[in-house]
Formats: structure tokens, C-alpha cells, sequence
């Protein structure tokens, strides 16, 4: 089966804006995940380094704290990612109608739009 030059669905090229605002998000999620998972990992690990623990104890709390960063991390990406792909593609398509199609944006006829206010 031969390509009939007509893309569909997901097959769709995106724009430079589109694979741009992609990898911006990516960034956010990894950035934001590995900040978060820090911090979480500091929570729960960190009193082992900073009072005189058991050997057991403070092995305990590495790696509860790590299996903690990891799992948070992982939510955050996945958390981050989901939300951007749904507000980037909505279910349905939205389209402006017929009846309106030129005059999105413009004032109706008859009205000014209003500038800003004037303190009395």
C-alpha cells in the first residue's frame, strides 16, 4: 500500500511551535520531578545523616527514601505529560461556525470596544 500524500489522525506533521512547546513540557516534567523527588528523598532520608542512627535504621531510611524520589518522580513525568496531551488535543475538534467565520475577533456591528477606564 502505497502513501496517498493525505495524512490522518495522529500521522499529522507537527509544527516547529508544536515540537517546540513538546520539548518545553518535557524539560518541565523532568525538572520538576527531579526537584520533587529531592525533596521527598530529603524528608524521608535525611534524618538518617543528620542524627547518630542504627546501621539498620539508616539503611532503612535510604532506601525507603529513594523507593519514595523514585515512584514520585515517575508520577510526576507521567502526571505532567498527561495533563499537557490532553490540553493540547481536546476530545473533539473545535471549529468556528460558518456564520461566524471572518468575524471572530471583531466588534459587532453598532459597538466600539471599550478601552480602559478612566478613575472619576
Amino acid at each position: 500500500m502505497g502513501s496517498s500524500g493525505r495524512t490522518t489522525g495522529r500521522a499529522q506533521r507537527r509544527s516547529q511551535a508544536e515540537r517546540d512547546a513538546i520539548t518545553v513540557e518535557i524539560g518541565y516534567a523532568l525538572c520538576s520531578a527531579a526537584f520533587a523527588a529531592a525533596l521527598a528523598f530529603g524528608a524521608v532520608a535525611g534524618p538518617a545523616f543528620a542524627f547518630h542512627l542504627s546501621g539498620a535504621t539508616r539503611h532503612a531510611l535510604v532506601v525507603s527514601g529513594a523507593v519514595v524520589a523514585a515512584v514520585l518522580f515517575v508520577v510526576r513525568v507521567v502526571s505532567v505529560l498527561l495533563r499537557f496531551g490532553r490540553a493540547t488535543s481536546p476530545a473533539a475538534p473545535t471549529r468556528t461556525p460558518a456564520r461566524l467565520r471572518g468575524r471572530v475577533g471583531k466588534p459587532r456591528a453598532g459597538r466600539t470596544p471599550r478601552g480602559p477606564r478612566r478613575p472619576c
